[in-house]
Order: structure tokens, then sequence, then C-alpha cells
């Protein structure tokens, strides 16, 4: 990182629960090929979980300081309300996504559709945010720059799916009908993801974000997952094309952002 991106983070007046949360976060997500290694494929899916938690943890607490308690649970509300049901009409009706379906891996399920999946949407619709706000910059208030805002959150979005899909369908999480397009995955699943996040992003019309501790957030899951899918997954290709588009969304994020002192 450069002197200029270094220095808002060491001043930035961080939290002890959101250091612990994010702490607790990166632990889980380093204990997980060691549990593997130890226990087998068993432990994945209560890995996966955990490390789900915690970064919704992370991010959670980092609106309720910023937004309040009423602001932060409506949204999160409305978000986990929006994404479960996308989710059920996509594994419903094959669209937006394409046609696929989840396992019994990952549970509890509502109707077919993993409690964890929603959890999964907030704990990244937060950092897009800040990806979205520090590259548009200033305040949101133009229609033109409200459109900027969603577009580039849908960007930040999906470009995280390039590791996940592929990531999760080897794990045996989902199956799709047709594997195609992307390492198996249909090209569709990147239209709907772009989709979604863009309606999400416009209905939960979210405030203004603290953008370095949730970059900080996007940022270890863009390193954490390039290394985790190349060197102990093997799965060299989304590796690197994760690494490429969640990269060049961060970099344009922390050479736009005019840094806050917060």
């Amino acid at each position: 990182m450069t002197e200029s991106v270094l220095k808002p983070i060491r001043t930035i007046p961080w939290r002890r629960a959101e250091v612990w949360c994010i702490a607790a976060w990166v632990l889980t997500m380093i204990s997980l090929p060691i549990a593997r290694w130890t226990w087998g494929d068993s432990v994945i899916p209560t890995m996966t979980t955990v490390s789900a938690v915690f970064q919704f943890g992370a991010v959670g607490v980092v609106l309720w300081r910023a937004w309040g308690r009423q602001r932060t649970l409506v949204t999160v509300a409305g978000v986990a309300v929006l994404t479960w049901g996308a989710e059920w009409v996509g594994k419903t009706t094959g669209f937006p996504f394409g046609i696929y379906d989840y396992t019994p891996s990952l549970q509890p399920q509502l109707f077919g559709v993993p409690l964890l999946i929603p959890l999964a949407w907030l704990m990244m619709l937060g950092p897009s945010w800040a990806v979205a706000q520090a590259i548009v910059g200033g305040k949101i208030d133009t229609l033109p720059r409200r459109a900027a805002f969603v577009a580039i959150s849908a960007l930040a979005m999906t470009a995280w799916d390039l590791y996940l899909d592929p990531q999760m369908v080897g794990w045996g999480f989902w199956v799709w009908e047709n594997p195609s397009g992307y390492f198996g995955i249909p090209w569709s699943n990147y239209f709907g993801w772009l989709l979604v996040s863009a309606l999400v992003t416009l209905a939960a019309h979210p405030p203004r974000v603290p953008v370095v501790p949730l970059l900080v957030v996007y940022g270890v899951v863009w390193a954490f997952q390039a290394i985790g899918m190349a060197v102990f997954w093997g799965m060299v290709g989304p590796a690197l094309c994760g690494f490429a588009a969640m990269g060049a969304l961060l970099a344009w994020a922390i050479r736009g952002q005019p840094w806050p002192s917060r």
C-alpha cells in the first residue's frame, strides 16, 4: 500500500468491536485450510458458515456505528428479505441466474435456500458500497451520481462472484443444470448478480458508509480468496480472474478516494 493509503488506516479511530470482529473473521479464514487438513472436507460447511457470520458481524458493527441501530437493522432486514427472495426465485424459475439448485450441504435452509446466502450478500454489499462511494466521491445527490454508485456497487459485488461461484460449486454447495461459460458457471449467473446487486442497492438506498474499514474488508477478501483458491484449493483460473477484477476496482477506489478522517 502507498503512504496515502496507510496514513488514514493508521489514524482511523478503530473501535474495539470492529477490530475484534475483523480479527476473528480473518483468523477463521486462515484456519479453514488447516481444519480441512486435520478433519477433512466435512468441516468446510461449518467453517464457511462461521467465517461468514464473523464477516457479517464486522461489516454490521461498522455500519451500526455510522448509521445507528434503526437504520442498520432496517437495511439488514430489507437486504436479507430481498436477496433471499431473489435466490428463491432464481432456484425456482432459473431467472435471473440460470438453472441451479442448492445441495443439502449448507444448513439451515428455508424453502430450499440456505439462510447463509442472504448473510453472504449482506457481508459484501457494505464493502461494495464503500468501493462505489470511494470511486464516485462526494455526495450521491444527483441522478448521474446515484446511477454511477449503483452500477459500481453491482460491479464490485459481481467481481467477488468470480471467486465465489467456482469455489462454492467445487465444494458442492450448489450445482448448475448446464455447467458452461466461466469455469463451469453460466454467464447468465453474472447477469443475475449485476441485476440483483443493482436492484438491492437501489432499494436499500444506503447512506454514506465509513469507507476505510469497509475497503479493508473488501481488500482482505480480495487477497485471501486469491491465495486460498490458488494455493489451497487448486482453482488457479478463478483465483487469477477474481484477483484481477476485484483488484482493479479496489485500486480505482483507493486512487479516487478523498480519504476521510474517520
